[in-house]
């Protein structure tokens, strides 16, 4: 029985590396219109008027607030999500 010498041996592949996962992709941030400022605006004024909230609610909501509407809600609409 002949053996094979190593010169004579197939080549071994080197391992294979793992695939890297595929990239998320940043989400592009929408920015608000100044018709939209301005009503958020008004809004918060609203809300600072009437009491009952305080700074750092005050500052929950506008950033809930933010967020509903420049997904395209209305400041009616977002407001009355939030307060649910």
């Amino acid at each position: 029985m002949a053996y094979k010498s190593e010169s004579e041996s197939e080549p071994v592949a080197p391992p294979k590396e793992p695939a890297a996962p595929p990239e998320k992709k940043k989400r592009e941030a929408i920015r608000m219109t100044d018709k939209q400022k301005l009503d958020l605006k008004r809004h918060m004024d609203k809300l600072k008027k009437d009491g009952g909230m305080s700074l750092t609610e005050q500052r929950s909501h506008r950033m809930k607030m933010m967020s509903r509407v420049r997904k395209g809600m209305s400041i009616k609409k977002a407001h009355s999500d939030i307060m649910k």
